[in-house]
């Protein structure tokens, strides 16, 4: 098992959800910074909103041990 590997795929996707009010960041991909800005912001338009929750998503993929029978699988594309 290891992270998803797919072109375009992101490594994680990041979030964060005000613990007071429930605003929500909008999701960034591979990079936290969007969010922390937002973070930021929405903090210094309510001085009193102080705390997050941050969420990070990130993407796995099992691929087969050599002479596993699904590892053909993955070969042919099924």
């Amino acid at each position: 098992m290891g992270p998803e590997a797919g072109e375009g795929d992101p490594q994680a996707v990041y979030s964060a959800l005000c613990m007071t009010c429930g605003a929500e960041a909008p999701a960034s991909d591979d990079s936290p910074e969007h969010v922390e800005i937002w973070a930021l912001k929405h903090t210094g338009l309510n001085p009193a909103h102080r705390q997050y929750k941050a969420m990070v998503e990130t993407y796995w993929r099992v691929t087969p041990a050599e002479g596993n029978p699904y590892r053909e699988l993955d070969a042919r594309g099924a």
